[in-house]
């Protein structure tokens, strides 16, 4: 046959239309599951529940499947089930393209074609209801006619709604590279070509470089680059609300203008991008990968590590400059304040032979005072750039690679440094330390019984000690936590009942504070500080007694003030009704 058998819905397909209607149901209802990942060539299955049945006659290749609005490209035979041929597009020697789940092709191939894969090849067996109905399609194809369909599925052009709302349907020319997308902070470098519905190009750049929370052109070019992989090139269809509105644009320089309500077509390419995530959770140090690492270890406390790197200022100004030039690498320990705090954060989360660019604020760098460096002076307030390449690392020894005789060492190291730390008011630095001590001797299971009574001190002093940095740092809750595990231990421990006691008073748990201090004064009745402790806990009792007097000392005033007035007189009048009703 010569004519192209283009499968009509709205004239040789009315019947089946009708049918749709009556019964309320629309593609998207049918309920057809994934094939079966296990069937084998010449098997013959029912797919979903309309009665169609597929037989597999080639395996497809890889996992993926089309879905609705994909383009695709298919060679196909039809034929009734007495054998007679209506139709083929191998005969024609044209593969024969439609677009998925829109109403272009009979159900039975819409249901069916979704089911296969690349290179599948496979025969459906078509009931009425989902191909012509009992109007059929005159003169090939009679009334109640069950069709069967050879179908090679070619090739798909996937075409995603990305913002699911019809706003920017995304079409894949060219798939990318990996598994990774852009996030709102990474800088993207694209290609891209804006035009009007009738051709007009409306904007263009063979290279341009944004940040993808910041946007570019329209919304559109954020919203798709988020999710295409590097390399990707696609068509975007953008509708209004995500190209230039109501209000349309005026054409400025290279760009022309675009009309209110205007749809555009984008021609959209990933070239590359730099991925630039937080170091800290305030945004304040930002980590921009220029060269990826190698592995997926990292640096971390206390480990040895080796940089070159670069410090400049805002207006370029070089500060300092270490390990180029043929000098040796910049060395430094993580967490010993051997450099600026967001330095040593971000470098904690690099890999080796990763190059980066760390954009620091002066809370985690110099600070709000001038700062004489290496090559020039760091005024105060000023933000500041490293570009950094992590040499190597030496990785502090965890426990696991430890000893058990080792990790008694190493908590009662880590115990030593939190205290010269907490002396000198650094309680935040001196709190990891005490709870790196902890995590060495958190499991005794393989101590000896001489081990795990040197294990079972160093828990109650770190935690102890830990506490006190808490109380320092007004996180009561987490001291009060830290004090009952040393309480599971050592249920008469002073200091942990004190200190516990003076956590409550500032969390208000007055009730619990004295009962910590009574148990404390048991246990040792001329505890000099537990005694100050009680002192305070009793002004503070008074003192909430007497707020709580004086508020419903205020409610009883008002009530007696509203009844003198009378207030229980007009408490009927909301009782009363409408005379007009």
């Amino acid at each position: 046959m010569d004519e192209d058998f283009e499968f009509p819905v709205s004239s040789n397909n009315a019947a089946a239309e009708e049918m749709d209607m009556d019964m309320g149901m629309g593609m998207d209802d049918i309920d057809v599951p994934e094939p079966d990942p296990v069937m084998k060539v010449d098997e013959e299955k029912e797919i979903g529940k309309s009665g169609i049945k597929k037989k597999l006659l080639k395996e497809g290749e890889g996992w993926e499947h089309p879905s609705q609005g994909d383009d695709i490209e298919v060679h196909y035979v039809g034929t009734l089930l007495d054998g007679t041929q209506f139709d083929s597009s191998c005969d024609r020697g044209t593969p024969f393209k439609f677009k998925l789940g829109e109403g272009q092709v009979i159900k039975g191939w819409d249901e069916g074609i979704k089911t296969m894969k690349k290179g599948e090849k496979a025969l459906f067996t078509i009931p009425p209801d989902m191909a012509y109905g009992e109007s059929g399609s005159p003169p090939t194809i009679p009334p109640n006619a069950t069709l069967q369909f050879e179908v090679e599925l070619l090739s798909w052009i996937s075409v995603k709604d990305i913002c699911k709302d019809g706003g920017i349907f995304k079409k894949i020319l060219i798939e990318g590279e990996g598994w990774q997308n852009p996030k709102d902070l990474d800088e993207v470098f694209v290609k891209y070509e804006a035009r009007l519905e009738d051709g007009t190009v409306v904007s263009k750049s063979d290279g341009v470089e944004f940040t993808v929370e910041d946007g570019y052109c329209c919304p559109a070019l954020s919203k798709a680059v988020k999710t295409m992989k590097k390399g990707e090139k696609v068509i975007l269809t953008v509708k209004p609300q995500y190209a230039f509105g109501q209000t349309g644009k005026v054409g400025s320089g290279e760009d022309g203008g675009v009309p209110p309500n205007a749809t555009l077509q984008i021609n959209l390419e990933l070239i590359s991008w730099k991925i630039v995530s937080e170091v800290t959770n305030d945004k304040k140090v930002l980590k921009r990968i220029l060269k990826e690492g190698e592995g997926y270890e990292r640096p971390n406390d206390s480990a040895l590590v080796k940089v070159k790197l670069i410090g400049k200022l805002q207006d370029g100004t070089v500060f300092v400059k270490k390990g180029h030039n043929e000098g040796e690498p910049f060395e430094f320990k993580i967490d010993e304040e051997q450099v600026v705090d967001g330095l040593d954060k971000a470098v904690k989360k690099m890999k080796k032979g990763e190059i980066a660019l760390i954009t620091i604020q002066p809370e985690y760098a110099f600070g709000a005072f001038d700062s004489p460096q290496d090559l020039a002076v760091v005024p105060g307030n000023s933000v500041v750039y490293y570009e950094v390449e992590l040499v190597s690392f030496v990785k502090e020894k965890e426990s696991w690679d430890m000893s058990t005789q080792e990790k008694i060492e190493a908590a009662g190291k880590k115990k030593e440094e939190g205290n010269v730390l907490f002396k000198a008011g650094k309680y935040v630095r001196a709190s990891k330390r005490y709870e790196k001590a902890v995590s060495f001797i958190e499991y005794e299971s393989s101590f000896s019984d001489d081990e795990k009574q040197q294990a079972k001190l160093l828990k109650v002093t770190s935690n102890l000690n830990n506490a006190a940095c808490k109380l320092k740092l007004k996180e009561y809750k987490e001291a009060a936590k830290l004090c009952s595990k040393v309480l599971e231990i050592d249920s008469k421990n002073v200091k942990a009942l004190y200190r516990r006691a003076q956590a409550y008073i500032q969390l208000v748990d007055l009730d619990l504070a004295e009962l910590d201090i009574k148990k404390a004064l048991e246990i040792d009745p001329d505890n000099r500080d537990v005694k100050l402790e009680y002192k305070v806990l009793k002004e503070k009792i008074k003192e909430y007694n007497k707020k709580d007097a004086q508020f419903y000392g205020n409610i009883f005033a008002k009530m007696n003030k509203l009844e003198q007035s009378g207030g229980a007189k007009n408490e009927a009048a909301p009782m009363t009704i409408d005379s007009k009703a």
